[in-house]
């Protein structure tokens, strides 16, 4: 379905949420989404790949949100403290989102594939309530797609103190779904793998 279509199916358009809350801890306290690969920070790397399968982009960051802004899109921050995780970020672009569909993808994963949000959303359209990528039998939690609709229990799951994202989704009608390239959802975390995927 493309996205001219989703406008006469609301509740197949989808929000894009990039995660860019992070402390950037094993990247020595940078800001990854900035962190440049090549000539360009990573965020505006996946911003390119991400938009167009996408009816609304949201940033959720927690530092540096003037630059965030920078790339055109709507930036938010985490409404719960102190950096409090990617799901956290889910939450926040959950309560901001227009459409009932989102979808998260980190800040440092410039490699997306295409057509990841088309692949996600089938089985949510199918009933499901949420698709997590899989890559090698592994799943890669920060890449889903699932309902807004869902934020009520989001809501409880962080207010009793826990933050794992596949803790979240466990008790949810999920579907893994399988992607053959590891290379497109390859996080760059540490300065010696920028430097690596920079050659």
């Amino acid at each position: 379905m493309s996205r001219s279509e989703n406008r006469n199916n609301p509740g197949f358009a989808v929000t894009g949420i990039v995660l860019a809350g992070g402390r950037g801890q094993r990247m020595g306290g940078a800001d990854k989404g900035l962190a440049l690969l090549g000539t360009r920070p990573m965020v505006e790397l996946v911003i390119v790949r991400f938009a167009p399968q996408v009816d609304e982009l949201l940033i959720v960051a927690n530092r540096n949100q003037e630059r965030y802004g920078s790339f055109g899109h709507t930036v938010v921050s985490d409404a719960i403290g102190d950096f409090a995780g990617p799901l956290a970020g889910l939450h926040r672009g959950m309560r901001e989102a227009a459409n009932e569909l989102v979808c998260t993808v980190p800040c440092d994963s410039p490699f997306l594939p295409a057509d990841l949000v088309t692949r996600l959303r089938m089985p949510v359209e199918a009933g499901a309530d949420l698709a997590v990528v899989t890559t090698g039998g592994r799943q890669q939690p920060v890449f889903c797609l699932t309902r807004r609709s869902l934020l009520p229990q989001l809501e409880s799951y962080l207010a009793s103190g826990q933050r794992r994202f596949d803790g979240w989704y466990a008790a949810l009608r999920t579907v893994a779904v399988s992607f053959d390239d590891d290379t497109a959802f390859a996080n760059i975390n540490t300065a010696a793998e920028l430097r690596a995927f920079d050659q």
